[in-house]
């Protein structure tokens, strides 16, 4: 193992400590360091840094780009405080500019679609189950792929309507209280798995084979769900699985919104139960939305009328 490889770890090793989880930042900073030991190159400089960002197989100005180096900055900060020698790339090295994908907002009859499609897909009734209650689940509580997967088997509280999300991003945990009718779906599922027996592993939902549900498969039924229910179609690109997150978090606002309850005063729930560090990261999720926009112009009306009667 090189020198650069152990102080990749040991930076790795830190900055997890922190909560990140840097699963992209890792896969690019190992390709990097194996590009600089092939070369028989241990510090970081600029040269190695500009041809590795721009790499010629990636388009001018591509995201993968940036994160390329947003990563290897981070990193070659981290060796500037051992090695004088390292050159810290500058932010603004590799031109890009930050677009958001619209985010599709799914439909009552989209989800149920989607769900009979997925059913469809497979030969399996005990996978159909899997992949319903699955997706059911994350349209419900706006919980992330990765946490659903990651779900234990202890992490709900039956008695008490509460899931328990841990290790999360950033490593924080939260616990998401849900409806009676959620926890009977979620027990139905559990009976089915343990009835298949020979499944001790301590996730929640598992494969056929009794292994831990695999996201990149997931995705890709997930997918081919989507083009089978002809959700969104000619949509310059198709709908995500995060797309449910968004869901939630709108029609949790626009319930908030018809109810007259005041929503300003609410978001910070909302975040916390979306897992987000503050509010500011969840109102991206309100944009864009026309739904919501109606609802919010309606309000603000009414408020007007209101203030001009006093």
């Amino acid at each position: 193992m090189s020198a650069l490889e152990t102080s990749l770890d040991d930076y790795l090793r830190l900055r997890r400590a922190f909560g990140h989880k840097l699963a992209g930042a890792e896969r690019y900073l190992r390709q990097f360091i194996a590009r600089l030991d092939a070369a028989g190159t241990q510090v970081i400089t600029m040269p190695d840094v500009l041809a590795f960002v721009s790499d010629p197989r990636l388009a001018p100005g591509s995201v993968v780009a940036q994160h390329r180096l947003m990563a290897v900055r981070g990193f070659a900060r981290y060796l500037g405080a051992a090695e004088p020698r390292t050159e810290i790339p500058p932010a603004g090295l590799v031109a890009y500019r930050a677009r958001r994908r619209n985010p599709y907002l799914f439909t009552d009859c989209d989800i149920e679609a989607l769900v009979r499609c997925a059913r469809a897909g497979t030969r399996s009734p005990f996978r159909a189950n899997t992949l319903e209650t699955m997706i059911r689940l994350l349209m419900i509580t706006g919980m992330r792929v990765g946490e659903a997967i990651r779900l234990g088997r202890g992490d709900i509280d039956w008695d008490e309507a509460v899931i328990r999300i841990r290790d999360s991003k950033f490593g924080k945990g939260r616990d998401l209280p849900v409806s009676p009718s959620t926890i009977a779906a979620l027990r139905s599922y559990a009976d089915s798995r343990d009835r298949r027996g020979s499944v001790d592993i301590d996730r929640f939902f598992v494969s056929l084979a009794g292994t831990p549900v695999d996201y990149n498969h997931f995705r890709a039924t997930f997918r081919k769900a989507v083009d089978a229910a002809g959700i969104a179609h000619g949509r310059p690109s198709p709908p995500h699985i995060h797309d449910l997150r968004h869901r939630f978090a709108i029609s949790t606002v626009t319930g908030w919104y018809s109810q007259g309850r005041d929503v300003q005063a609410l978001l910070p729930r909302l975040s916390t139960y979306l897992g987000h560090r503050d509010p500011v990261s969840t109102y991206w999720y309100l944009t864009a939305t026309p739904d919501l926009l109606a609802q919010a112009a309606v309000r603000l009306e009414e408020a007007a009328s209101k203030a001009a009667g006093r």
